[in-house]
């Protein structure tokens, strides 16, 4: 976007604001958390979730992924855009009800009608350290054939898009990711190759 300034809180609800980074087995995740505990965060928390993705018809030609997230926190069911550059995009959540248990037969009901060309599934063992404005993540997301690492700096303030990059910014410097290459890679993308060669043939 040429002018983040133009882009206020309104037009943020549906967009997340984040930075992926990943980092290999030598990454010194003790002193990462050294770093991140040095700053005070408002709450941390670990936890196990499981991912299924799916891309439909429509999403090949739209360039958006269905989520299914069912784990001891959510229940939700997501629409993310894959752009190509993940750093501001469409994310809208439905929150399918945690009282109501899993629901994967009736997911893959409702998106079976809208012709699933793709599925696929990643466990994420995650850490996760709440601040003002910003939630920063570790974890390690698996499939059966490949693992990935990554840290994530996501900006929960948006009242405008220049304050989320700001404050994105003001983390990644304060944990040591300053002027590191994120990846612009979504993390199906990242652990499903074939996805890539299904994205490529839909564009």
């Amino acid at each position: 976007m040429d002018n983040h300034s133009t882009v206020t809180s309104a037009g943020l609800r549906f967009k997340e604001i984040e930075h992926k980074f990943i980092v290999d087995e030598q990454f010194d995740l003790e002193a990462f958390r050294r770093q991140l505990a040095a700053l005070g965060p408002a709450k941390t928390n670990t936890i196990t979730v499981r991912d299924r993705f799916f891309l439909t018809e429509g999403g090949l030609a739209r360039r958006i992924l269905f989520r299914h997230r069912f784990d001891t926190e959510l229940h939700h069911l997501t629409v993310k855009r894959i752009e190509a550059d993940p750093e501001v995009r469409v994310e809208v959540n439905l929150d399918l009800g945690h009282h109501q248990g899993n629901q994967d037969a009736q997911v893959d009901a409702f998106l079976d009608q809208l012709g699933v060309i793709w599925r696929g599934t990643l466990h994420k063992a995650l850490e996760v350290w709440v601040f003002a404005g910003c939630e920063v993540v570790y974890y390690e997301a698996f499939t059966d054939a490949r693992t990935v690492r990554c840290v994530e700096f996501e900006a929960t303030a948006k009242e405008s898009l220049d304050e989320a990059l700001s404050i994105v910014a003001r983390y990644e410097r304060a944990a040591g990711f300053d002027g590191a290459t994120r990846s612009l890679l979504s993390l199906p993308q990242l652990l499903f190759p074939e996805l890539n060669q299904v994205l490529e043939r839909g564009s």
